[in-house]
C-alpha cells in the first residue's frame, strides 16, 4: 500500500478521460467510432438484385440520378458491384434514366453559362439586332 499513493478523488477520473493533445482544441468532440450504416439489401435479405427491379434500383440513385456511394448507402463491396451492374443494365434498357433533367423549385437552379449572357446569335454567328423600338418623347404644348 506504500507504493501506491492517492491522489484523491480526481485520480481515477484522469484514467477514465482520454489523452488529449497539447493542439488540439478543448471544445471539438472526441473522434469515435462511428457504427456502420446497414445496406437496405441486407436488411431486407435480397441476395441478387436484377436490373429488372427498377424499384430497388432506385434506392440507391440519388435525385439526379447519380449512383450512391457505397458509404452512404451502407452496402459491401459485393453488393456495391452487383448493384452498380445493375444500374447500368438498367440504364442501357431505359428502365432508368442516364441524367434527371427536371428542375424542381426545391433544387437551386444551375448557374448559367457565359453564352447565356451573350447577344442572341442568328445561325451566321452574327449577333441579331434588338426589334424593339425605343419610345420617342412626345411634346405636349
Amino acid at each position: 500500500m506504500s507504493e501506491e499513493i492517492k491522489q484523491g478523488p480526481a485520480a481515477g477520473l484522469a484514467a477514465a478521460l482520454p489523452r488529449m493533445d497539447k493542439d488540439a482544441d478543448p471544445n471539438a468532440r472526441p473522434k469515435g467510432k462511428r457504427k456502420r450504416k446497414v445496406s437496405y439489401l441486407t436488411l431486407n435479405k435480397i441476395e441478387t438484385v436484377d436490373y429488372k427491379e427498377v424499384n430497388i434500383l432506385r434506392k440507391f440513385i440519388n435525385d439526379r440520378g447519380k449512383m450512391l456511394p457505397a458509404r452512404q448507402s451502407g452496402n459491401t463491396a459485393a453488393q456495391q458491384r452487383m448493384i452498380s451492374t445493375a444500374i447500368r443494365r438498367a440504364r442501357e434498357m431505359a428502365l432508368l434514366p442516364f441524367v434527371v433533367t427536371d428542375m424542381t423549385n426545391d433544387r437551386p437552379a444551375m448557374r448559367r453559362s457565359r453564352r447565356d449572357d451573350q447577344a442572341p446569335m442568328d445561325s451566321g454567328n452574327t449577333p441579331v439586332e434588338s426589334t424593339a423600338k425605343e419610345a420617342t418623347p412626345t411634346e405636349s404644348a
